[in-house]
């Protein structure tokens, strides 16, 4: 099974340079010219879903049918979560048996959710053995969150992670912030994490959630400057309900720009239209990025195979895949 790391390289292959002065150049074009030269930097773009473990019974026959649907949009990768209710990634939960059953059933190269803040470096040898038995090859190194009262193991943050993980010889993936971290909201110290997360041998990055492609762009210009080169793919997530965005404004600390204030006050008694202008905005998002040259395209999908298939057919009606 590929590794996500070939995965970008070969679309990277496959596409024009993306370069700062590049991406000038394009945006600096007129109307249809703009669009037809910024969609061919932008083809063969890598195109990507995330699941979480079914809550409640965390059993493999419900996230069958999760990965069967997702599979639908034709993603180049699935990555799976750690398990609900903070149960980690070996400590009983399901993230390696789902991961090995995207690999094995979907036939599709799967990413496993590896946190690191509460476990010994006996227990992260345990569990990368078990994605090796797996037949995982890629997982996604993060900190992961302390319970109250609970304090760090071996490890405190996920670039001393990555060096352990890579030994193993895992192709491993990283978090980045375009809006900074809810524990670091200062930019330039935000960017000197992302630098040593590359340094500690980080393949290639998958954002959190923004709503402003702006914030990514300058983002992305911060971290070309600082030397960071991996591939950053851009993070997704459609706002389906008042109640959702309000819980991820406060967890990960999101901005909301107005076009969405403006859309929640619009159907604010239409939950069922306030669902499909949420997804909409993030096709739009989606398309906008491709246009724009970005590394990789994810999807936040919330476990529902609707959202990840209009995903997919606005990137494609774009000329993005």
């Amino acid at each position: 099974m590929e590794t996500v790391a070939r995965i970008f390289e070969s679309c990277r292959e496959d596409r024009l340079p993306a370069s700062r002065a590049g991406r000038v150049a394009v945006a600096q074009e007129a109307g249809a010219a703009c669009t037809e030269v910024s969609e061919s930097r932008a083809r063969r773009i890598p195109f990507s879903v995330e699941m979480f473990p079914p809550k409640g019974q965390l059993t493999l026959d419900a996230a069958r049918k999760v990965v069967e649907g997702l599979r639908a949009a034709s993603p180049d990768f699935i990555s799976v979560t750690c398990s609900a209710g903070g149960s980690g990634n070996g400590h009983g939960g399901q993230t390696v048996a789902i991961a090995e059953l995207i690999q094995n059933e979907a036939a599709t190269p799967a990413v496993a959710h590896f946190t690191c803040v509460s476990a010994t470096a006996s227990l992260v040898a345990t569990e990368v053995e078990a994605l090796r038995a797996a037949g995982v090859e890629t997982v996604l190194a993060l900190r992961g969150d302390l319970a109250p009262g609970q304090e760090p193991a071996d490890f405190r943050y996920a670039y001393e992670l990555i060096p352990r993980l890579k030994a193993a010889g895992l192709c491993v993936g990283a978090a980045a912030y375009p809006e900074g971290h809810i524990d670091c909201l200062d930019s330039r110290e935000n960017i000197r994490h992302l630098r040593a997360k590359q340094d500690a041998g980080a393949d290639f990055f998958i954002t959190q959630l923004f709503f402003n492609n702006d914030d990514f762009y300058r983002f992305r210009e911060a971290a070309e400057s600082a030397g960071v080169a991996a591939p950053i793919s851009c993070g997704i997530m459609p706002f389906l309900g008042k109640s959702q965005i309000q819980r991820m404004v406060f967890l990960c600390g999101s901005s909301l720009p107005a076009p969405i204030i403006k859309l929640l006050a619009k159907y604010e008694d239409d939950p069922v239209a306030l669902r499909q202008a949420g997804i909409e905005y993030a096709c739009n998002q989606l398309v906008d990025l491709g246009r724009h040259g970005v590394n990789g395209l994810h999807v936040y999908a919330m476990n529902q195979p609707d959202i990840a298939c209009a995903a997919a057919e606005a990137v494609a009606a774009a000329g993005l895949r």
